[in-house]
């Protein structure tokens, strides 16, 4: 009957004496307990973490149970959390209307509570059963789909060697995509996005996305407009007329490699500034652009920065995954952390293969997001 350490729940209630009987219990099982003595108060509670499972009475003044319930109901952060009622009434009516706000179930007040923790325990085992049989599902999904969203080589580009490092949220293809598009010789486009949104419901557009952006770069080519920032406002426009994909938003990072004129031209969408570290003087320098996320407006503005690598210098590119992460219950950003861990590794000569282990070794409880980045570094 013990429960898995990391089992959360929220306990509602505004009787505060049975509350404090029902925390002593759960705590002496392994549980994590958190209380709120009305249905305001829990969702104040909400907005700091996420249990694994919510427990409320149904009869509080103010906003009741079902009331509760349906606020819930109207969040997709929070909609999806087993919710069971723990109430003293037997009313088949109240019953029904819990049950058809999709609460997991009923439990009388005179319930023993060992019965209660039980109940509950065995709810939990039931729902990480079948979220592992739905990821699952999802996985299988993606190889008999055989549409990928990361490439599966990269391309030889003159003078420069590029890389890339990607793993996917508790292996469940998400919203993150990479691409290499090697036009001709000369040119080499680098591709790194992120829908907006998580898991499997992201990874679903990437290929609308990743169509488009393929599609851009080959009719750019076609007609000698190589400008990353043209092709990006390109594929914004289409993205904002096509159907299915104009309420999908996504960041993007876009650079053009070319290996004739020496220089990198770079242009962004609602991406993360890139990491320029250059060799000679052991620096790491940000570089920014100012475009909105793709899907968000027509006609939206992008701009260009021109970057010119030497010998051993590398830029770094790299989604929200790899700055994010879970702090006690909230998600903490922090970009300038990902930065100082980075630094020490480049001054120390770390080669990008061992740089990838350090920046991926994270408490897999911690992490957020698909986690992408990559690496180009000049050669030559």
């Amino acid at each position: 009957m013990i429960p898995a350490k990391e089992n959360k729940i929220l306990l509602v209630d505004d009787n505060l004496l049975f509350l404090n009987i029902m925390v002593q219990a759960f705590k002496k099982t392994g549980w994590e307990c958190h209380t709120a003595s009305s249905a305001a108060l829990a969702l104040d509670k909400l907005k700091v973490g996420v249990p694994d499972i919510i427990l409320s009475d149904y009869d509080m003044p103010g906003m009741n149970g079902i009331e509760f319930r349906q606020s819930l109901m109207k969040l997709d952060e929070w909609k999806d959390i087993p919710f069971v009622f723990l109430t003293s009434l037997s009313d088949k009516e109240t019953i029904e209307q819990g049950l058809d706000l999709q609460a997991i179930d009923f439990i009388i007040k005179d319930t023993p509570i060992n019965v209660i923790i039980s109940k509950l325990n065995n709810i939990l085992l039931t729902v990480n059963k079948q979220r592992e049989l739905s990821t699952i599902e999802v996985q299988n999904a993606a190889k008999a789909l055989n549409i990928k969203s990361i490439p599966q080589k990269t391309p030889q580009i003159n003078g420069y060697k590029v890389d890339f490092c990607h793993h996917s949220y508790h292996d469940i293809p998400g919203g993150d995509f990479i691409d290499l598009i090697q036009v001709n010789e000369r040119f080499t486009y680098i591709v790194l996005g992120d829908i907006m949104g998580k898991k499997w419901m992201a990874w679903y557009f990437t290929f609308g996305y990743l169509s488009y952006i393929r599609s851009a770069v080959r009719f750019a080519a076609l007609s000698n407009d190589f400008s990353p920032a043209s092709i990006l406002n390109k594929v914004n426009n289409i993205i904002c007329l096509d159907d299915i994909l104009q309420d999908i938003l996504s960041s993007l990072s876009l650079l053009m490699i070319d290996t004739q004129e020496g220089i990198i031209i770079y242009s962004g969408a609602g991406d993360l500034p890139l990491l320029h570290y250059t060799a000679e003087d052991d620096k790491l320098t940000e570089v920014k652009a100012d475009g909105l996320l793709l899907g968000m407006f027509a006609d939206t503005f992008y701009n260009e920065e021109k970057i010119t690598l030497n010998k051993n210098d590398q830029l770094f590119i790299f989604t929200d995954g790899m700055i994010d992460a879970a702090d006690n219950g909230n998600i903490k950003t922090d970009y300038q952390g990902f930065k100082q861990k980075l630094a020490p590794l480049l001054a120390n000569g770390t080669k990008f293969g061992d740089i990838k282990e350090r920046l991926f070794d994270m408490n897999p409880d911690i992490v957020v997001d698909d986690q992408s980045i990559i690496n180009i570094t000049k050669t030559s």
